[in-house]
């Protein structure tokens, strides 16, 4: 039943900038640790940011000052804030997070979202 569903994606000039939501639903008990990751075609998936349930926050280095993951405990929810878009940063974005629901917890993936940054 738990679900985690991301919106915000899209077409962008590089140097422009998006936001991505995360939204989980469903009978949820905790919402740990949430993380964007991403994979462009043709490579693997690669993690981007990640905000543990305290609001501390890691980032990979080519997001670094770009990049800003955020989260709204009260709507269950993580953003993440893409300024300075550059083409390299095109790939689908997947938001994960580690929910507990009525049992031991366990990571959680979205459907995915695609961001395509255009030079």
């Amino acid at each position: 039943q738990v679900q985690l569903v991301e919106s915000g994606g899209g077409l962008v000039q590089a140097g422009g900038s998006l936001r991505l939501s995360c939204a989980a639903s469903g009978s949820i008990f905790s919402i740990g640790v949430m993380a964007w990751y991403r994979q462009a075609p043709g490579k693997l998936r690669e993690w981007v940011a990640r905000i543990s349930d305290r609001g501390t926050t890691v980032y990979v280095d080519s997001v670094k000052g770009r990049f800003t993951i955020s989260r709204d405990n009260a709507k269950k929810t993580a953003y993440l804030q893409m300024n300075s878009l550059k083409p390299e940063d095109t790939a689908v974005y997947y938001c994960s997070a580690y929910i507990v629901s009525g049992g031991p917890g366990m990571g959680y993936w979205g459907q995915g979202t695609q961001v395509t940054v255009s030079s």
